[in-house]
């Protein structure tokens, strides 16, 4: 499908050719190259050609004012499609509740002093997520709003899709946790409404995994680190590969050293679909990203029809844990 496409602010107006000229908000248009674009990140030359579309994301925690501006781009090749997003944050966050080792010898976590449970806002890391519908109509309508609920036992709310047999598609960068092994946490969305004890998490899922993933770094006892970095040197990173852990040993690190909370390795299977590459400079993070056109699985939204369009959401988070900032009302990806 041809367009002719120009842009003013967040308008994209969208000419199908032959056809008459057509206004639409908030589209992202996906352009058609001949070959895939260095999985970089940055905006080189084989990105210029992709239109950008430049929103708001607010009532987030951290950022200046609560806001920042995010920037998309999307160009598809072959059987994938790929993405580079760009946001506005004056902080690059790595320092994910790390083990601080103390004067009288013990150790202590890193703790934000005003969590009170699931909202570290001090301690955390940066990260992204898009929330792609599958087959929720409020959700073509209302965008990510239809799946966000306040109160009912969290400090910033559930997600959950309002009818049973509904789903949606989260693609989950976490700048620790899966960014520092160059993956998304693919996860999805369904109708679960939140109960403390059977459904803590309420809708959100994670897609089912082979291998991989990332657990705490903690001794059997509680007190401490179980695994170190190579070497047993103190952090950073804040992260430790599973595939190059080594044993603790206490005796290697002085009063104020830090060691990783966290052991992370690649998913494996449907959790693993995403790749990305990231990176922060001067205030901005880069993310360029790539996944199949479809991947048959059910917890996916697949690309399979270059006609349609297919909303989606955005949210950043700066260095928190829950609080992020969304981009209001419905976005869409469309294909050239």
């Amino acid at each position: 499908m041809k367009y002719v496409v120009a842009v003013v602010g967040v308008w994209i107006f969208l000419a199908i050719v032959p056809g008459a000229l057509v206004a639409q908000q908030n589209v992202l248009v996906s352009r058609k190259v001949a070959a895939p674009p260095p999985m970089e990140p940055e905006v080189g030359e084989a990105w210029k050609a992709a239109r950008p579309l430049v929103v708001k994301a607010v009532g987030g925690r951290n950022f200046s004012g609560g806001s920042t501006e995010v920037t998309l781009r999307s160009v598809y090749s072959g059987d994938s499609v790929y993405f580079l997003v760009q946001y506005k944050d004056a902080t690059q966050s790595f320092q994910r509740s790390p083990w601080v080792k103390q004067a009288d010898g013990s150790w202590k976590q890193l703790k934000d002093p005003d969590d009170k449970g699931g909202d570290n806002n001090k301690y955390y890391e940066d990260k992204l997520a898009m929330i792609w519908n599958i087959s929720s109509p409020a959700f073509e309508t209302r965008g990510c709003m239809a799946a966000c609920h306040v109160g009912e036992g969290k400090p910033y709310g559930n997600k959950y899709l309002p009818n049973a047999g509904e789903k949606a598609d989260i693609w989950h960068w976490k700048s620790v946790r899966t960014g520092s092994i160059g993956q998304f946490d693919d996860q999805y969305l369904d109708a679960t409404r939140y109960d403390k004890d059977k459904a803590p998490e309420a809708g959100r899922k994670s897609d089912p995994k082979t291998g991989g993933g990332y657990v705490d770094n903690i001794g059997d006892d509680k007190t401490g680190p179980k695994f170190a970095l190579k070497g047993n040197k103190p952090a950073p990173p804040y992260w430790i590969v599973d595939s190059e852990k080594e044993p603790f040993d206490d005796s290697k690190y002085k009063a104020g050293d830090e060691v990783p909370g966290i052991v992370v390795a690649p998913f494996t299977g449907d959790r693993g679909d995403i790749t990305v590459k990231s990176a922060w400079k001067d205030g901005t993070w880069t993310l360029v990203f790539a996944r199949r056109l479809v991947t048959n699985s059910e917890f996916d939204v697949q690309f399979s029809d270059p006609k349609k369009q297919y909303a989606f959401g955005v949210a950043v988070f700066d260095n928190a844990q829950v609080r992020h900032a969304y981009t209001p009302g419905v976005l869409r990806l469309a294909f050239e």
